[in-house]
């Protein structure tokens, strides 16, 4: 008891001290999370052009600065430590036309890489004097456009009311942001995670999210979900607020309320989640990522819990970045963390911080939830323009582990017990396990993604003992895994699908390596993911989903113990699918 006071003493110092960079003034040395811009400055034969004339506007409101920036001899120029968010770009050199590039995304702490082609002025003009003159006639025939590149709006216009004069003017573009959505909307059947008390019953639901911009660069992200089983309504609201307007470039605060009936005349499960984090940087080289939950969560009786998370990162080089990192159990970035970089997914995130409650135990006729502490250390290695290579050791204290399976006639003190179905969750004692993980993950093309990982550690596993409860009969053992997972786009048919598959050398009831499995997305066994574009034939972009995990039924273990023959489901085999639109 006295080393596990310490342990959560030492956590909370390390929230509070991390959270603490939070209010240092601005003079301080605290600064949001920046990015940067680099790109190259071509002719249309693809000649670098040195001197070109690079002007940075930024689109985001409240953030009046321009850079001016100059290509070198290899036509090159770089933009550091910008603010994330849209930007303008304007490239002017003499005897080219000028280049306006709208909408650059700068995203925090990656470099964002722009091509600009210049086109001729006198190319231009001597393909308007080679324009047959005994066409006919049109009250826009004079009209014509001067591009930089096929893919630019227009800057210039040549417009004459006869073939004798003209005169050059300028255009106005729009000035808006592309098309990003607002609105998601899902029609699944509802289950996302079995034999979970925060999960609404496996029945069709609705969950809506909507993106509102407030003042300045600050959103609000609402989200919602409802069930329509009378027997076991469930649903629930979150709301998001990110005063930056970006994940990973500033605070973020998430508050949850969830609700859920067990069974028609079973007691409701009801909790709250309340969850803030962000990121900062200290100088050019070390970025913290900082954050805490506090969850309260009630069935009968009342069961709560603070789970610090603390991540140091340190950029050694170019191609090297270390990390330090300390997580609560079950560890691994949360929805808001993962879609961080990503516009459209932050609608889909805020819908994923309704199911982020930890696991409900039940244990000696109280409620417990899921817990323990995640350390890690780890490096990465930059490969090529888009790989990268992850070495880590990890430490996993686990104080509750989470137990899933089936089996009917348990004891209720010990057995939360699913009601439509024999499923059950079981608190599985404590487990200390030190491991190892090797990464590497690649982005193949605009849409292709291939990711390996290879863990070591400990897992639970039975030995029948009919004398003891099932906790007794659970013993840890070392185990090894081996995962692959590739998405991507099916040509023409826009067809998105994500495959993972992760074999384990053995029974394994538990976890081996959970912070490695939310991070790159890899759970046991193997899982399938579709997203099919419908065509379009009312508001917003549609799309079928199917989710489907442990497609094969692996990992399934046999126990038996004083409490009576349990099937043990590391993973169950599920399928969730639906519609899903966005606008």
């Amino acid at each position: 008891m006295k080393q596990e006071r310490l342990r959560i003493l030492g956590a909370l110092v390390l929230t509070v001290v991390v959270s603490s960079f939070v209010t240092i003034p601005a003079a301080a040395q605290a600064k949001p999370v920046l990015g940067k811009l680099a790109g190259v400055v071509r002719d249309t034969a693809g000649t670098p052009q040195m001197g070109a004339s690079v002007e940075l506007v930024a689109e985001i409101a409240g953030v009046a600065s321009t850079r001016n920036l100059l290509t070198n001899t290899q036509g090159i120029f770089r933009g550091d430590k910008l603010p994330p968010g849209f930007y303008t770009l304007r490239v002017t050199l003499a005897g080219f036309l000028p280049t306006l590039e709208k909408h650059i995304r700068v995203s925090p702490n990656l470099t964002t890489v722009v091509r600009v082609e210049l086109e001729s002025m006198y190319a231009s003009v001597d393909q308007l004097r080679r324009m047959p003159s005994n066409s006919t006639a049109d009250p826009e025939d004079w009209k014509w456009v001067l591009r930089s590149a096929s893919a630019v709006r227009p800057v210039l216009e040549w417009m004459g009311s006869d073939g004798n004069s003209s005169k050059v003017s300028t255009i106005n573009a729009e000035n808006h942001r592309p098309d990003v959505p607002r609105v998601r909307m899902e029609f699944t059947n509802g289950a996302r995670r079995p034999v979970s008390a925060s999960n609404i019953a496996p029945s069709p639901a609705t969950a809506v999210a909507y993106d509102q911009k407030l003042g300045g660069t600050s959103r609000l992200i609402f989200a919602g979900q409802m069930s329509y089983d009378e027997d076991a309504p469930g649903g629930g609201v979150a709301t998001v607020w990110l005063p930056t307007g970006t994940l990973g470039a500033g605070p973020h605060t998430a508050l949850v309320l969830r609700e859920a009936k067990i069974g028609p005349g079973g007691p409701s499960f009801r909790g709250v989640r309340l969850d803030q984090g962000g990121a900062l940087t200290l100088g050019d080289r070390l970025l913290v990522r900082y954050g805490s939950e506090y969850v309260l969560v009630g069935l009968g009786a009342a069961a709560s819990s603070l789970r610090p998370r603390a991540e140091l990162s340190y950029r050694l080089s170019e191609n090297w970045n270390t990390a330090l990192i300390f997580a609560s159990m079950p560890s691994g970035p949360g929805p808001l963390e993962a879609a961080e970089g990503q516009s459209s997914g932050i609608l889909a995130a805020a819908l994923n911080e309704l199911d982020a409650f930890p696991t409900l135990l039940w244990r000696a006729g109280h409620p417990v939830l899921q817990s323990g502490w995640h350390e890690e250390i780890a490096a990465d290695r930059k490969i090529g323009l888009h790989g990268k290579l992850q070495f880590a050791g990890f430490h996993d204290d686990n104080r509750h582990v989470a137990i899933f399976g089936r089996g009917g006639a348990l004891p209720s003190a010990d057995y939360f017990q699913d009601y439509f179905s024999s499923g059950f969750t079981y608190d599985g004692g404590a487990l200390s396990s030190w491991g190892a993980r090797v990464a590497f993950r690649e982005r193949l093309g605009a849409d292709t993604e291939l990711s390996t990982v290879y863990s070591f550690g400990s897992a639970l596993t039975p030995s029948n003992d009919l004398d003891g409860p099932l906790r007794d009969v659970l013993h840890a053992v070392p185990r090894h895994s081996l995962g692959a997972g590739i998405s991507g786009k099916v040509p023409r048919l826009g067809t998105k699908v994500q495959g993972v598959y992760k074999w384990v050398n053995g029974a394994a009831v538990s976890r081996l390596d959970g912070f490695g499995e939310s991070l790159y997305q890899m759970e046991p066994y193997l899982h399938l993911t579709f997203r099919q574009p419908l065509p379009k034939w009312a508001l917003g972009k549609w799309e079928a989903i199917a989710d489907c995990d442990n497609l094969l039924a692996q990992g399934y273990v046999s126990a038996s113990s004083r409490d009576g023959h349990v099937t043990l489901i590391p993973a169950f085999r599920t399928f969730r699918g639906g519609l899903s639109v966005q606008f």
